[in-house]
């Protein structure tokens, strides 16, 4: 009686620390993600009509885009989100050397990010390229400029995590303040992906 009540116990106790499926977060930063995307995705439907209507102007403006700047911005990206995963599950499993370094990484991307975009920015004002120049520019300058602002403020959140997640004590409140700034991060690299796609790469 005694071993296999015993031998149950590793088990049930194993099943009661395994982390359960959730949605990672607050459930105020889902509504928060929820009216960014729908809006962005409204510019992106808007953008892709007036392409529509004049493909030849978009393609002959999209090649003078800068593709290395676009491909180098995409990788700085998708790697800062990576350093925001490993953080996120490093406070899952209370390390906290892995968590305020990933952070720290993941800020560093988004200042190179920032800084690709302005010697972009400087690259299309000095060839005379400006958001007057014609529709597709308009929505490069306008679209780009929006996201740099995500960016700016993701930065600000992310300094943050880093300094918070710096004391440990990883209980679940403070795993789920850390969620909720790092999925907002993850939405800032989902909406550069798709601009890179649109903007950059769309035929």
């Amino acid at each position: 009686m005694c071993a296999s009540e015993c031998a149950a116990m590793p088990a049930a106790a194993s099943a009661e620390t395994e982390p359960r499926p959730h949605i990672p977060g607050d459930p105020g930063i889902w509504v928060l993600i929820s009216g960014d995307l729908a809006i962005f995705s409204l510019f992106f439907v808007v953008f892709l009509y007036y392409r529509g209507l004049n493909i030849e102007l978009f393609a002959a403006s999209q090649a003078r885009l800068n593709q290395a700047f676009g491909a180098l911005n995409t990788l700085l990206m998708l790697s800062s989100s990576w350093f925001v995963a490993l953080s996120v599950r490093g406070a899952r499993q209370s390390m906290r050397r892995m968590t305020a370094l990933g952070f720290g990484l993941a800020f560093l991307c988004g200042v190179a990010f920032a800084i690709v975009k302005i010697f972009e920015y400087g690259e299309k004002l000095r060839a005379g390229i400006t958001p007057s120049t014609n529709d597709f520019f308009m929505y490069y300058y306008v679209f780009t400029g929006i996201h740099l602002g995500h960016v700016l403020i993701g930065m600000g959140v992310l300094a943050g995590l880093g300094l918070y997640s710096r004391g440990g004590g990883f209980d679940a409140r403070m795993v789920r303040n850390l969620e909720t700034g790092a999925s907002f991060w993850h939405l800032v690299d989902l909406l550069w992906i798709v601009l890179f796609a649109l903007l950059y790469l769309l035929r």
